[in-house]
């Protein structure tokens, strides 16, 4: 039995009673007629009568549109659940409920470009492209495309597809050409917004050869328009084929109260992409009324956002955090938008950025918040936070010792909350919680109105074990299907090939004694050695205290018969992997995790290769070292580092 440790941190009394969370406990006690006396017995009323919850969260969060009397049909069945069936509403509607001269958007290029909207300039922006949109024969259904940095004009240009019931998918800049066409060329979009270039690490990055690329393979776009960035959209869009600047495209149009078509639930409102590395990435299609009432409950109960907060997430247009940022307009908050390289001005110009705006809730990667563990700067030392409630991570698990950092070295009063779900889902199945204690290494808690559980193998549900993650019951933020894929068999398959009738997400997870889970990796990257299931994160986590490694990669290589654990290790500038070294490494993963843990193999590489969202692709590398092929290297943001864990004398013997 897991012996139960104290919190690393605790919410004071006068928080937990100016939340979110404890607001809506009051209206769900009235609704569901009993006492509902902790966050736990909330969760349990949610899943067990997911209608009369999701009708709360509409009614809580002031969901603009038609309800319809129905709130669930089908609820017994996941395929066939349908939310909200007679509801008609617009996404951007709701995200551009307020008005007037307060803060909706802030802009920081890395120390380059800054800029400022206000709640009506950005509405105004938006009445300009909606009218652009519209003389283009845009129309409820089309694709409307972002190859964009993370800025104002990305979000208008989103909001304005939106308002017009079109459906917006995009990619970052950075993305390379096939990688981009592999996305755009299966979803055709009619008109696709670019930048003239964008920063990175101090430098202008050039994308004309990028853009002329995706003109010859991109037929469907009828119009590329270019959107100033680094100051040069008119000699940029001179110079492509089918392009016009962004001022052109909106010149003619002189600002217009909006106009919102209203759509059904599950109408379509963005397509996401899987990472692709597997093969060409699947196009997830996302309804509008899921994404919504998703992401108010989750940025509300959950990230206690409030009206008037400065909520930043360090995101690019290529991962769905983007798409659950953006949503927090919905909750009235200002958005403060990044893009570049989050370690600019020798690392500090996030927190420049928390200061300057009084960010009140932080949200980034844990290979940020690791990179941050090896640099010298102690935010908590150097900067005044006053506004900061809370520090959101996600991306990889977050191991228990940045934890301790993170209170030691940024704030001590936040809510630390590791949050998990992904593309499939544009939510989260686990995250954070303002009225519960925070434990070392722990999400918080499964999500309100998510019946997450964990299933051994044989089906079964298990605690304080580790299995697979499922969810039992339908939710709202299931995907509408796969673009492409009438019969959705493709869909089926992805999610429900394993149980019947239960979403199995593909992460190696545990519920823990506080009701809380630990995600070890993913079910796909598991070690077996000698037939005993490892998550890889349980080693990650014992290699991160290790100043001279970087970062780290494991994967299994089949060996007589069996498996065996293979480490690699990316190492910091003058240190080497000697025998020292790798003794130390094996020794506290030993102690740390367990002898079953132990690599029989530490192999020291020059790079770690990792999707253009940052994550290390560990399938990708354990193809790699069997000789077999990796079907789509655009997917990848170095593919070129595939070619240094190929024929390693290291493991023939």
């Amino acid at each position: 039995m897991e012996q139960l440790t104290p919190p690393i941190w605790q919410p004071s009394p006068r928080r937990v009673a100016g939340s979110h969370l404890h607001a809506f406990g009051k209206l769900a006690e009235a609704a569901y007629d009993r006492p509902l006396p902790d966050y736990h017995s909330l969760w349990q009323a949610s899943v067990n009568d997911p209608a009369r919850f999701w009708g709360l969260v509409w009614d809580y969060c002031g969901v603009i549109g038609d309800k319809g009397d129905t709130v669930l049909e089908h609820g017994d069945d996941m395929l066939a659940a349908r939310f909200f069936p007679q509801a008609r509403l617009n996404y951007a509607e709701n995200l551009l409920r307020h008005d007037g001269d307060a803060t909706a958007l802030v802009f920081w290029g890395e120390d380059k470009v800054k800029s400022r909207y206000s709640w009506q300039q950005l509405r105004q922006l938006v009445s300009r492209l909606q009218q652009g949109m519209q003389a283009a024969g845009i129309v409820a259904g089309d694709r409307v495309a972002g190859f964009l940095p993370n800025m104002p004009e990305t979000v208008a240009a989103m909001l304005a597809a939106s308002s017009l019931g079109a459906v917006w998918t995009s990619c970052s800049p950075d993305f390379g050409i096939d990688g981009a066409i592999d996305r755009f060329g299966q979803t055709e979009p009619k008109l696709l917004f670019c930048p003239d270039g964008y920063w990175y690490g101090g430098k202008e990055i050039d994308i004309r050869d990028k853009m002329q690329a995706l003109a010859a393979g991109l037929p469907s776009v009828q119009q590329f328009i270019a959107v100033p960035y680094l100051g040069e959209t008119a000699a940029f869009a001179e110079s492509l084929p089918r392009t016009i600047t962004l001022d052109d495209f909106i010149a003619r149009f002189a600002v217009r109260p909006l106009q919102f078509v209203r759509v059904e639930f599950n109408h379509p409102l963005f397509i996401l992409y899987s990472s692709g590395t597997t093969g060409k990435p699947k196009c997830i299609v996302h309804g509008t009324g899921g994404t919504l009432l998703q992401h108010l409950k989750e940025h509300q109960l959950h990230g206690d956002v409030h009206q008037g907060d400065h909520l930043f997430y360090f995101t690019t247009c290529g991962w769905m955090m983007w798409n659950w940022l953006v949503s927090g307009l919905a909750s009235g908050a200002a958005l403060m938008l990044y893009d570049g390289s989050p370690f600019a001005a020798h690392g500090r110009v996030l927190w420049d950025y928390a200061q300057q705006w009084q960010f009140s809730h932080f949200g980034t990667s844990a290979k940020y918040i690791d990179g941050l563990r090896k640099i010298d700067l102690v935010p908590a030392r150097e900067y005044r936070l006053d506004a900061l409630r809370a520090v959101f991570s996600t991306g990889s698990p977050l191991m228990a010792e940045s934890y301790d950092w993170v209170y030691a070295n940024i704030k001590q009063d936040i809510n630390l909350a590791s949050i998990s779900g992904g593309t499939d889902i544009v939510s989260c199945f686990a995250l954070g919680c303002a009225t519960l204690p925070v434990y070392r290494g722990e999400l918080q808690c499964r999500g309100l109105g998510m019946a997450v559980d964990i299933y051994n193998s044989h089906g079964r549900p298990v605690r304080q074990e580790k299995g697979e993650l499922v969810c039992t019951r339908p939710f709202p933020s299931m995907p509408v299907g796969f673009w492409q894929d009438p019969q959705g068999s493709k869909y089926r398959q992805a999610y429900f090939g394993r149980f019947d009738n239960i979403w199995c997400h593909g992460d190696y997870a545990e519920i823990t004694a506080h009701g809380g889970l630990v995600i070890y990796g993913r079910s796909d990257a598991v070690l077996n050695p000698g037939g005993v299931r490892i998550g890889t994160a349980e080693i990650y986590r014992q290699v991160e205290g290790f100043a001279e490694i970087l970062e780290s990669l494991a994967v299994g290589q089949r060996w007589q018969d069996d498996e065996r654990v293979v480490l690699f290790v990316r190492l910091r500038e003058g240190c080497q992997l000697d025998e020292a070294l790798a003794a130390r490494l094996r020794e506290q993963i030993k102690r740390g995790a367990s002898p079953r843990h132990v690599p029989a193999r530490i192999i020291a590489v020059a790079d770690i290769p990792r999707t253009i969202s940052g994550k290390i692709v560990e399938l990708a590398v354990k193809n790699v070292i069997h000789g077999e092929p990796v079907n789509n290297l655009s997917a990848l943001a170095n593919p070129e580092a595939l070619r240094l864990f190929a024929d390693l004398p290291q493991l023939q013997s």
